[in-house]
């Protein structure tokens, strides 16, 4: 995979794919840029060597028509404050008009295609909508990992009709992270699972026992884990159907000697809601009726005492329902533990992000992956289409 420091840019129109896809207010006012923020390298060095910029991304999902809320507007009025230039929006990523205003472009310039989903074309990965994007464009660049999982248009169809392609300073610095963590990690590397579903992770799950020296797993899918080993989870929400499936990977964890942490205690609580009646109990205890929304102070040392050594650590998923406060202690414990580690600390996904966020202690963690579909691949042992439309 090339790299954007590989190539003279100067002079030349050097499409990018970002993932501008940001939350906005009812009044089209950006609330977190930190996706627009993760681009910068790589638009400013385009920009340093004599580059003419032209962006495309996706905004929502406007379902293959145009729909003005998913516009990009807000997007490029923002990219050109923060740029100190201006960041014109294109009427559409195809067509006359488009093209036109690119090629009128300087070195220097920047223009911004308008929402690739506004066909659906994108998404099915359409040739000729493919064809008619790259004729745009002397180089092309990715450098938006978060969609580098999905087979469409401007990950893997733009590539094989430009000349010369590569990868943006922020997917290099993605799949840099990566192999240093799961493909020549120091060791011991520890693997911290949550998140709801196991049947969401199996893959996953299955992969790293090839990898991990220990696993530690919490969530709401230790509670498929723990009921396939007998325990009684009473309302939990679990997976009846994997029991099996889970009672296999602890089998197969044990045959390659890998240590497997499951909570001993939780939070439960009478509902699923912020003002419900909450208890610790431990996991032998949890009442018929009651379910489990968090791991308890138990666990949370249980964790820590099973992290002391790591060198590495991968985190993808929550430890409970974090987004109320009466669920959150086993998560924010864990952001403090991992981030006070001396390990390499990488974490994966929008609600283990969403978890440091919220602990404070973004500043703390070696690397905060941008995206939760193609860290979640990767870790399932899988190669990126995007990654691999560069090669």
């Amino acid at each position: 995979m090339n790299s954007i420091r590989d190539l003279d840019l100067k002079g030349k129109r050097v499409l990018v794919r970002v993932d501008f896809n940001v939350p906005m207010d009812t009044e089209k006012n950006i609330t977190d840029d930190i996706r627009i923020r993760m681009a910068l390298p790589t638009i400013h060095h385009i920009l340093e060597k004599g580059g003419k910029l032209i962006l495309c991304s996706h905004m929502g999902r406007p379902k293959g028509r145009r729909v003005e809320d998913f516009s990009l507007a807000p997007v490029a009025r923002h990219l050109g404050t923060i740029l100190e230039r201006d960041v014109r929006l294109a009427p559409d990523c195809i067509g006359e008009a488009s093209e036109a205003m690119v090629a009128a472009m300087q070195a220097g310039d920047v223009v911004m295609l308008e929402n690739l989903r506004f066909h659906k074309q994108e998404t099915e990965n359409d040739p000729d909508f493919s064809r008619q994007i790259a004729r745009m464009a002397d180089v092309y660049i990715n450098d938006a990992f978060a969609v580098s999982h999905r087979a469409h248009a401007s990950v893997v169809g733009i590539p094989p009709h430009v000349a010369e392609k590569a990868a943006g300073f922020l997917l290099q610095t993605e799949m840099d992270f990566f192999h240093k963590a799961m493909d020549a990690p120091v060791r011991p590397l520890v693997a911290l699972v949550g998140g709801a579903k196991v049947s969401s992770k199996l893959g996953a799950l299955e992969n790293m026992l090839d990898k991990v020296d220990i696993m530690i797993i919490g969530g709401a899918m230790a509670n498929t884990f723990l009921k396939s080993q007998g325990v009684a989870m009473g309302a939990s929400k679990t997976e009846d159907d994997l029991l099996g499936t889970a009672r296999e990977f602890v089998e197969k964890a044990e045959e390659k000697g890998i240590k497997l942490f499951f909570p001993v205690d939780f939070v439960v609580a009478d509902r699923f809601a912020a003002d419900a009646v909450t208890k610790n109990v431990t996991f032998q205890d949890i009442p018929g009726e009651w379910m489990a929304l968090d791991i308890g102070p138990a666990s949370t040392v249980f964790f820590q005492e099973a992290m002391n050594d790591a060198r590495t650590i991968v985190w993808n998923g929550p430890m409970g329902a974090f987004e109320m406060d009466a669920f959150a202690r086993g998560t924010m414990a864990m952001c403090q533990s991992v981030a006070s580690s001396h390990a390499l600390s990488i974490t994966g996904g929008g609600d283990s992000n969403a978890a440091v966020k919220k602990s404070g202690e973004s500043a703390n963690i070696s690397y905060m992956s941008t995206g939760g579909g193609a860290f979640l691949t990767l870790m399932e042992g899988k190669t990126l289409p995007g990654v691999e439309a560069l090669k």
